[in-house]
């Protein structure tokens, strides 16, 4: 098993005929990913990459029973191509587009309100590098041969220090289930918390590195809802020990301004629910490692 994604899901490109849906998506494909067909509002009816293109994700749903989506949508109307995805049935989206106005995003957390839990649209991201079940399905950016197979499911909001975090393990021949990129925005589709709760539920997975950083109270939340629910251990890293407070930061545009927020602050509070802290990025993998042997850090 993995989480959101497997190799029968069946996945649409929405902005599939642009040049960066259309980069992406043939890298998708070249990974073994169940894509089948795209999205761009006025070329349905054509082909591209041999595959359909249509003009409504409700259009591309009912003709190929897509269950997931990935979003290369400019800004402009990223938000409004996730909630179109949301109507026609889509279970998993993938909203790469960075730059989407915070504004946008609270509409479309809002909207998602009007659906029962188990019928609602999981989304992922915006502003993130996706979800990658290593040998099964990509459904983003990652650069797939840097991720082995596993049992080790990862959550952070950079992707860089996702790759990282990948790069490690597979030098210690350590592989992954799934690996999920929530985005660096403030407002995003799904928290670290709505993750780890998947992976708990998922047999394939046994350890969870999450990768966080400063500002906002997910990764607090994320500790307590694994000390509380959790069977599993979890490790972290927080990124931006020596960020100062007040500044704007420019990955996640967070501002340090409540307790909790600080790096130091997530560290201690992550520890007192029983997460193994990774002391710097370079020993993500190492961490991960010794708990997987069972060895106390």
């Amino acid at each position: 098993m993995s989480i959101l994604i497997d190799k029968k899901t069946k996945i649409i490109v929405q902005g599939f005929t642009g040049k960066i849906g259309s980069f992406h998506a043939s890298e998708m494909i070249k990974y073994g990913t169940n894509v089948v067909g795209g999205v761009t509002p006025g070329k349905g009816g054509q082909t591209h990459l041999n595959l359909p293109v249509f003009n409504t994700v409700k259009d591309a749903v009912n003709s190929t029973e897509a269950s997931a989506s990935v979003l290369f949508v400019p800004p402009t109307f990223a938000a409004d191509s996730a909630m179109e995805a949301a109507d026609a049935g889509i279970k998993t989206c993938v909203a790469i587009t960075d730059g989407i106005p915070s504004h946008d995003m609270i509409k479309v957390k809002r909207y998602m309100r009007r659906y029962v839990k188990k019928e609602k649209m999981v989304l992922i991201g915006p502003n993130c590098a996706g979800v990658i079940s290593p040998g099964k399905a990509l459904l983003g950016i990652m650069p797939g041969h840097i991720y082995l197979p596993g049992e080790v499911g990862v959550v952070g909001r950079s992707g860089t220090l996702g790759y990282e975090a990948a790069q490690q393990m597979k030098n210690l021949n350590i592989g992954i289930s799934t690996s999920v990129g929530i985005g660096g925005d403030p407002i995003n589709g799904s928290s670290f918390k709505d993750i780890l709760e998947k992976f708990e539920q998922d047999d394939q997975t046994k350890v969870i590195l999450m990768i966080g950083e400063i500002g906002g109270p997910q990764e607090v939340e994320a500790g307590k809802f694994a000390k509380e629910n959790m069977s599993k251990p979890v490790v972290a890293y927080i990124a931006g020990l020596t960020a100062p407070k007040g500044r704007v930061m420019g990955h996640a545009g967070a501002i340090v301004s409540a307790y909790g927020e600080s790096a130091v602050e997530k560290v201690e509070l992550l520890k007192e629910s029983g997460v193994k802290i990774a002391k710097n990025p370079s020993v993500m993998g190492e961490t991960v490692q010794s708990i997987i042997k069972g060895q106390s850090l």
